[in-house]
């Protein structure tokens, strides 16, 4: 990776970040809108940047691709519909054996029960 493009990289997250923390929300549209113009990220002033129904949100690794950034996917988080890093270490990389062994040496504690209620009749009343 040259050094341009890890610059680039951060300045784009820098931005990115920027414009979520700016952004207006409109509270009866439940819209969220930019305040200003974010060029590196191709969004305008007054660009609808988060709705609720039916509206495509920006993605950030989209706008890495569009600016040529090779492996764009590996400065994306994992998305959380799909699973992310933490569902991938317990699938791939955790030791499925070694819930098995912990168990093992746990010390199988019994409850303590009370004292049932008329001798372990129950409410009945039978002779």
């Amino acid at each position: 990776m040259t050094a341009n493009q890890k610059e680039l990289i951060n300045e784009l997250k820098l931005e990115w970040t920027k414009l979520w923390r700016e952004r207006h929300d409109d509270k009866v549209r439940a819209e969220g809108i930019a305040v200003t113009d974010y060029s590196h990220l191709f969004v305008d002033k007054g660009t609808i940047i988060h709705a609720t129904r039916t509206y495509k949100a920006l993605n950030f690794k989209e706008i890495l691709e569009q600016h040529n950034v090779v492996n764009a996917e590996r400065y994306v988080p994992a998305d959380r519909f799909v699973g992310g890093w933490n569902k991938f270490v317990k699938c791939n990389i955790v030791n499925k054996n070694a819930s098995t062994r912990r168990r093992e040496y746990l010390a199988d504690e019994k409850k303590v029960r009370q004292q049932p209620k008329k001798g372990g009749r129950g409410w009945l009343h039978a002779p």
